[in-house]
């Protein structure tokens, strides 16, 4: 009896790491809801640093930071079926992230001890939070006057959206932070 040697050739597919790596964010989420669960994680690996540097930068606290961009992921794993795919996802999580820092910090001007205690822990120059010129803006419009766009490279429409600001607010607001930066720097630059 003759033996047939059947030559199987070597499996040449991707490992799904690195085939959700070539995808955009869409595809991700597209494969994520097609039930394959690595695409998940594919996009923490994307945002989480992001993530966490826009919540560190909006409520000066790193180590609530940190929280915050887990229960952002929290949201965006419960919610991800309801996720309009024809916009962009990066938005969509940007939006969450913005939210929960708003609320943490209305949370906290309602507890002035534990907000001085943030702003005490910070007091270096160079690593202050929010800075509280006026006395009598909410902390949610404070957080709003910050350079959103110059730090993450998003358009004044994405930062209207995020901040659920109309856009000439936005505009005047970017305009208003970018001159008063201009006249703080301007003795220092001659």
């Amino acid at each position: 009896m003759a033996e047939i040697a059947i030559k199987r050739a070597p499996l040449t597919v991707a490992p799904s790491r690195e085939r959700l790596r070539g995808l955009d964010d869409a595809g991700v989420v597209s494969a994520f809801l097609g039930g394959e669960e690595r695409a998940f994680q594919e996009l923490v690996e994307r945002y989480q640093t992001r993530l966490l540097n826009f919540i560190y930068r909006t409520i000066g606290d790193r180590e609530k930071a940190e929280d915050l961009v887990q229960e952002v992921f929290i949201r965006v794993y419960r919610h991800i079926h309801r996720f309009d795919r024809t916009k962009k996802f990066s938005t969509w999580v940007y939006t969450i992230a913005s939210n929960l820092a708003k609320n943490e910090l209305r949370n906290r001007s309602r507890n002035p001890l534990v907000l001085f205690q943030t702003i005490k822990g910070n007091w270096d120059d160079d690593d202050r939070p929010l800075q509280f010129e006026d006395t009598t803006a909410r902390p949610d419009d404070m957080y709003r006057k910050r350079h959103l766009r110059e730090l993450e490279g998003k358009s004044y429409e994405e930062i209207a959206e995020i901040t659920d600001c109309n856009l000439g607010t936005v505009k005047s607001r970017l305009n208003r932070a970018r001159n008063a930066f201009a006249s703080i720097i301007e003795p220092m630059v001659d």
